[in-house]
């Protein structure tokens, strides 16, 4: 997820000082494992309603908060789970998440969690893993679904079966064993959505005819047995929970034909819902801008450095300056650590006078003195700065295709929170200050956006105007995104909301982060601290899909839905181009994968050289581009040599993976070419002669 370092000329010691800064902030939370972080503002947020009848109300007002007895392996397993759901006519879901201290993880001081942030949520995350233990499982023997096959997933005879029951479809997953697992008997099975679940709805799952080692049928625990073995009365204590099962039940042998008498494990859980993963953000958008009244967000620039053609042969002037954006955090300038200040609506609410002053970089080109630019924001690489807009294939962009590109800082995930994000995987207490700051800096972004989009914003200012008042910025060709890394994964969070934004490039992007961590070179350091902090490596398979629920609130799989075709109220539709590097030893492919299939990306064909990709149907269930040139959104996939990384979730580590290709789409002049015209045009041309595309 790293990026390409500042320029050419500064790389090696640009990409030493922030891995330098990363390990440190590592060894420093190594040392001290963070005690519980202080919530301001909190709610429990969850509350049931009486008032509905029926045997299944009854039956949720007769249990009380507790381990669901289905999976004794761990408490919150299976996961994700509406039994730690809680009915609330207040949602759109009719549902709130419902956990309790003792339900969640402790670090490995003890240290207990405050649930308020999680249960502000009424569902589980729309890129929710599957998280469950079945003892002896050999996934192979028993048929599963493997990265490699999808479409294994939908036959008729699967053994795992996900039922979407709003639609009484069935839903695409592949399934895998932790491979980081040190201890067998804790090793978890995970299943992954091929596509992200749709907001709002509710999904039933049942594991059946699973077989282990030896190919021997695994037989369903005591209690499940009991709960589909019959009736059970009223006094009996899994009463309540055999009537919350019964719905799952039904929809798995309604809708996918399955024998209820030969599960292993059965249950459902409910997908947040639209409103509650953009609210909060929507709202700072909505209210921050309406605080505008039409003006220009108000900024200063703090310098202007001017390069003759020796100095830089690609940019003649940098700009820099700091934009005002207001603040909903709950410290004042909103410091790396601080959280969202909410109102009694339960919404991000400003401190009186609080703002957030925004540092912003603007690279323009010598182009641009010949004739005006395109505007563009650019999103930097992981926990980096805005002046990863001077790096060099940024440069060769803006020169070769008259872009401006001007960048502010991904807080909360930027080299200024290093140590708070080392800390939260110490204690996922400290997590909501990451998941709150990050979408400030979304915030950030979108008021950077608008002075770029203003017709007396920046491109009024003389910084952005040549010494006899033309200017240098082409206010007429609005503004667009390009972003890499980081930047490519949190652009499409940007794009899903902006206003002003209507075409943005991902560059080698992925989501959600559940999914990628753990399969990325750039987590190894961060993994050893969690293996210090969560030495149970079923209990980290539990955070990170609880860090997820925060983090949907920011990067684009809570978006992923609206990002395209379906757009949020009060915003555009938008087109996405999405360039993947095969191979990505950072930013795996099947995050990237995932996220094409939900926003509706059309993929450029041949996509790869035949035998290069190990999947049985390579980019299965992403619909080829018919004709070009081809106007919507697109998956092209470069590739530089590197060999296919694991089809288990481990970082490609080692020799046999050859060089990290992850840097290659944006260092490839063809690729720079189409992006140009994509961004410029909202046309995908095939610039690699109706072959695959090659890089490095």
């Amino acid at each position: 997820m790293r990026s390409r370092p500042l320029s050419d000329s500064i790389r090696p010691a640009a990409r030493s000082a922030r891995r330098s800064r990363a390990f440190a902030a590592v060894a420093a939370c190594a040392l001290v494992l963070t005690g519980p972080a202080a919530t301001a503002s909190a709610d429990t947020g969850a509350g049931s309603d009486p008032g509905d009848g029926g045997e299944l109300a009854a039956a949720e007002a007769a249990s009380t908060p507790s381990c669901d007895p289905i999976d004794p392996t761990a408490c919150l397993l299976p996961f994700p789970n509406d039994w730690y759901t809680v009915r609330d006519r207040s949602t759109e879901t009719g549902r709130r998440v419902a956990f309790t201290s003792a339900m969640l993880p402790t670090n490995a001081l003890g240290a207990s969690v405050d649930p308020a942030a999680w249960n502000r949520s009424d569902g589980f995350s729309p890129g929710s893993m599957l998280v469950v233990h079945v003892p002896g499982l050999d996934l192979a023997r028993s048929g599963a679904a493997p990265v490699t096959d999808v479409a294994r997933s939908l036959a008729p005879d699967a053994p795992i079966v996900i039922v979407d029951t709003e639609t009484g479809r069935r839903w695409p997953y592949w399934a895998e064993l932790d491979a980081t697992a040190t201890d067998p008997a804790r090793q978890a099975l995970l299943v992954h959505p091929a596509r992200s679940f749709t907001p709002g709805h509710t999904y039933a799952v049942g594991l059946r005819g699973l077989r282990d080692t030896a190919g021997a049928p695994i037989a369903a625990g005591p209690v499940f047995s009991r709960l589909v073995g019959g009736n059970l009365p009223r006094t009996d204590p899994l009463w309540a929970r055999q009537k919350r099962l019964r719905p799952a039940l039904r929809e798995l042998a309604d809708h996918a034909h399955v024998d209820v008498r030969g599960l292993y494990l059965a249950w459902d859980f409910t997908v947040a819902s639209t409103e509650n993963l953009t609210g909060a953000l929507l709202h700072m958008r909505d209210d921050a801008f309406r605080d505008l009244r039409g003006k220009a967000p108000s900024y200063t620039i703090t310098s202007v450095t001017d390069r003759t053609p020796d100095q830089d042969p690609r940019i003649a002037r940098e700009v820099r300056g700091v934009v005002t954006v207001p603040s909903y955090l709950n410290q004042p300038d909103g410091p790396p650590g601080s959280s969202f200040n909410y109102g009694r609506d339960g919404l991000p609410r400003q401190l009186p006078g609080n703002t957030q002053q925004a540092a912003f970089q603007c690279e323009i080109p010598r182009s641009a003195f010949d004739a005006p630019s395109q505007a563009s924001l650019y999103g930097h690489g992981l926990l980096g700065s805005e002046r990863e807009v001077a790096a060099g294939n940024v440069k060769a962009m803006a020169q070769e295709h008259d872009f401006t590109f001007c960048a502010a800082k991904w807080i909360g995930m930027s080299e200024d929170d290093i140590q708070v994000v080392a800390g939260s995987l110490t204690n996922i207490a400290n997590f909501p200050a990451v998941a709150d700051r990050l979408q400030q800096g979304v915030l950030d972004t979108l008021f950077l956006g608008r002075l770029l989009a203003h017709p007396k914003g920046l491109s009024a200012d003389p910084a952005f105007r040549t010494p006899d008042g033309r200017p240098l910025v082409d206010q007429r060709k609005g503004v667009v995104y390009d972003g890499n890394s980081q930047g490519g994964i949190m652009g499409g969070t940007v794009v899903a909301v902006s206003q002003d934004v209507r075409r943005a490039v991902l560059g080698v992007p992925g989501m959600n982060y559940s999914l990628l961590l753990s399969r990325s070179t750039d987590f190894v350091p961060f993994g050893q601290l969690m293996n210090q902090s969560y030495p149970d490596k079923l209990d980290q398979e539990t955070v990170f899909s609880l860090l997820q629920m925060l983090w949907d609130r920011a990067e684009p799989d809570g978006y992923a839905a609206n990002m395209t075709d379906h757009p949020l109220p009060e915003t555009p539709r938008h087109q996405v181009l999405m360039h993947i590097a095969f191979g990505d030893h950072q930013v795996t492919n099947v995050a990237a994968e995932v996220e094409a299939r939900t926003i509706g990306a059309r993929v450029h064909t041949p996509a790869i050289t035949d035998g290069r990709n190990p999947d049985v149907t390579p980019y299965w269930g992403i619909t080829p581009i018919g004709d070009y040139p081809y106007r919507g959104s697109a998956f092209v996939v470069w590739d530089s040599g590197s060999p296919a990384p694991p089809t288990t979730n481990l970082p490609p580590v080692g020799p046999q993976y050859g060089r990290d290709p992850h840097s290659d789409p944006r260092n490839s002049a063809l690729a720079r070419e189409q992006k140009a015209v994509f961004l410029t045009t909202g046309t995908v041309v095939d610039v690699c002669a109706g072959a695959p595309c090659k890089a490095g």
